[in-house]
């Protein structure tokens, strides 16, 4: 099995982590919340077999990478301008980028904003989403009992405090109860936060091992949540800084693929967003829908995605 090596580059005026395997082609892979470089250990892998660079960041905010303690910095814009600054650090002129949950705007928008830099583009779970008229958070779920996540995760503090209490028992909660053998839910009560209606499962699912499980809670148990937090908190900070390119589509050669159990496919209107994603995305190769996954994609489905990413960058 081809070896990860590990080192930290410059960019965009932080220092990035990231892991690497392999020679050839350069391939990045952009993880989500609340992951690391580590949530893509099988594509290094497979990629580097294949003939391929692999790359896997911790992304600003994560694992080994610099946290800057300023919300605003945090903005899809930052995002794009630190994997555009990793290829400069690489001396590379292009790359594939591929991204998961949060890692998949930030793939979306690189090839959206420097096509000529990313020559093709792979999102997992979370499609290219057109920025739509109003500020995002003004349309979020809410009640008087319960609010949508995201909106949860607005206010600085509160789901940091929530998380970090227990690291173990928040990480292994949010990625069992959202994988395909858990039973996700988007709302979180007033009275209470999101990990009372999760799930802390008695066994780890088979693609999750209680090593991977000790990796992530040793880096979240040192870093903490902020930093990923903070994405969230530029979402409509995002949508005002993105004004200039509403309505331009992604050009470059793209993929889709996402699980069927995902709960980012049962979101307010994200049937339709997948329906016409050949409208936003006019090079969309395919939408390729894994029945029983759940949100954690490439973990989850390790080969399959492996597959599917390896014919996608081999054809272009």
């Amino acid at each position: 099995m081809s070896e990860i090596k590990h080192r930290t580059v410059e960019t965009n005026g932080i220092h990035m982590h990231i892991a690497e395997s392999g020679a050839g082609p350069l391939v990045v892979l952009c993880h989500g919340f609340p992951e690391s470089w580590y949530s893509w250990r099988h594509q290094l892998h497979a990629l580097a077999e294949a003939g391929f660079h692999a790359i896997a960041p911790d992304m600003r905010g994560y694992g080994q990478t610099d946290r800057p303690e300023e919300i605003d910095r945090y903005t899809l814009l930052h995002l794009v301008g630190d994997v555009g600054g990793l290829l400069d650090a690489l001396g590379t002129e292009t790359a594939v980028i591929v991204g998961h949950d949060w890692g998949a705007p930030v793939a979306w928008y690189a090839a959206l904003l420097r096509p000529d830099r990313f020559r093709g583009v792979i999102g997992l779970s979370v499609p290219f989403i057109p920025r739509q008229p109003v500020r995002p958070t003004s349309v979020m779920p809410q009640n008087e009992d319960a609010q949508f996540f995201q909106l949860y995760f607005q206010s600085p503090g509160i789901a940091e405090a929530e998380f970090e209490r227990d690291v173990r028992l928040s990480i292994r909660s949010l990625l069992y109860s959202a994988s395909g053998d858990g039973c996700a839910v988007s709302m979180v009560p007033r009275r209470g936060g999101l990990l009372a209606s999760l799930t802390n499962p008695a066994s780890l699912p088979d693609w999750l091992t209680e090593a991977d499980m000790d990796f992530y809670v040793s880096e979240f148990a040192r870093t903490g949540f902020r930093g990923g937090l903070n994405w969230y908190r530029n979402i409509d900070r995002n949508w005002e800084l993105l004004a200039p390119v509403s309505g331009l589509q992604v050009t470059v050669p793209a993929l889709y693929i996402a699980g069927d159990r995902d709960l980012v496919l049962a979101f307010r209107g994200m049937d339709q967003i997948i329906a016409n994603l050949s409208k936003f995305v006019p090079q969309l190769r395919r939408t390729l829908l894994f029945p029983g996954c759940g949100h954690w994609t490439q973990q989850e489905r390790a080969q399959e995605v492996n597959q599917a990413v390896i014919e996608f960058v081999q054809r272009l």
